[in-house]
């Protein structure tokens, strides 16, 4: 059996996209949301889960909807979230 596609995965993926999108570094993204660095690199490699605080934090230094983010790992969750 193939490793499960997690909520965490899929936020790191659009995180890590949205990031380098706007073309900034980990360091930079935590600086502007009073994060540490290696939470930004834990969120990234779909290590933590962000609370709604973080997301909205993130979402707002990337210059994004929050709910855009929702819907980014929602879309990459695919069908599998429809079955639970």
């Amino acid at each position: 059996m193939g490793k499960e596609i997690t909520a965490e995965k899929v936020f790191g993926r659009v995180l890590k996209e949205k990031r380098n999108k706007k073309g900034v570094t980990q360091e930079e993204l935590a600086h502007e949301c009073s994060l540490d660095r290696t939470y930004i690199s834990l969120l990234e490699r779909g290590l933590r889960q962000p609370t709604l605080k973080t997301i909205l934090k993130l979402s707002k230094a990337l210059d994004v909807k929050s709910w855009d983010m929702i819907r980014a790992v929602e879309k990459g969750m695919g069908s599998t979230s429809a079955s639970s």
